[in-house]
């Protein structure tokens, strides 16, 4: 039964024809300890973002390669876990189904993904934030929560209410609990580093912080926490020497959309029915013409 659930949770949509993000720019900018946000495609995702309302359902800890891992015992230890080449670029994560494991970063490459990179985290805090996750390698998922989550997706008067979890109940000012994120949000901690804490103030006007609790944090907590820069690799980025870039995107070609996209896309009237937009030469030259 369990296992039936497991692939019923985790079976995946088939893939967009079209990329989101960049993923040669991103692996090639990424750095070790940064925060990987998935958006899922699987039912378990779209239980995670109903609940978090947000779109990023999965979040994992950017390792990097074998030799970023300055811990001879720590490389030996992925080693147990994963025997692929040592120049391949791995990430550590919880996922249902499999626990805790390491995975090269290529499988989310037809993903949309996002960059949360811990500001100004020093050097040997990233290698115990590392050695935290990879520490945490072999555990397996909460059973609990497969059941929880399948049990999310059938009416709710079906359960009597001392069955009904609260897992996923969702109260203001409080938290759902998302087994992905809790390695990872325990690892910051592990090095004091915040991710939305409590701020109180003391009687004396001092301040004091107050850790999250790890099992309440969400992949959406790290877009949020200002204690994380926020990168994207977007797949059509503003490039080019003209002024503004943008004005030379790809908006005009032969491809259609299929009736489904157009329910959310437009093909037409990017503009409106007025004037077409100025080069950006003959728009300059009305400014200054107006001043």
């Amino acid at each position: 039964m369990l296992t039936f659930l497991k692939r019923w949770l985790t079976e995946e949509k088939d893939d967009p024809d079209y990329p989101r993000s960049d993923f040669r720019k991103l692996r090639h900018e990424i750095r070790s300890g940064d925060v990987i946000l998935v958006e899922g495609r699987s039912r378990v995702a779209e239980v995670i973002g109903i609940v978090t309302r947000s779109r990023w359902s999965h979040a994992a800890l950017y390792i990097g390669r074998l030799h970023d891992v300055a811990d001879p015992m720590l490389r030996q230890r992925i080693r147990e876990f994963y025997d692929g080449q040592p120049d391949v670029q791995l990430i550590a994560e919880s996922q249902l189904g499999l626990g805790t494991v390491i995975r090269p970063l290529n499988v989310y490459q037809h993903r949309h993904l996002r960059i949360c990179r811990p500001r100004d985290l020093a050097y040997e805090d990233v290698q115990l934030v590392l050695g935290y996750a990879i520490g945490r390698l072999g555990t397996r998922y909460d059973v609990r929560q497969i059941l929880d989550l399948w049990r999310f997706y059938l009416p709710w008067s079906l359960f009597p209410r001392r069955l009904r979890s609260s897992l996923f109940r969702w109260k203001p000012g409080g938290g759902t609990r998302t087994v992905c994120s809790t390695m990872l949000a325990e690892a910051f901690a592990a090095v004091s580093f915040p991710l939305l804490p409590l701020v109180k103030r003391e009687v004396n006007g001092n301040v004091r912080l107050f850790q999250r609790n790890p099992k309440l944090c969400t992949p959406s907590d790290f877009d949020y926490s200002p204690y994380f820069d926020i990168i994207k690799y977007p797949y059509m980025d503003f490039e080019g020497n003209a002024s503004p870039a943008y004005r030379l995107m790809p908006w005009e070609g032969t491809v259609s959309l299929t009736s489904e996209e157009s329910r959310h896309y437009i093909e037409d009237g990017l503009v409106g029915s007025g004037e077409p937009l100025p080069a950006p030469e003959a728009d300059k030259k009305r400014r200054q013409e107006a001043d």
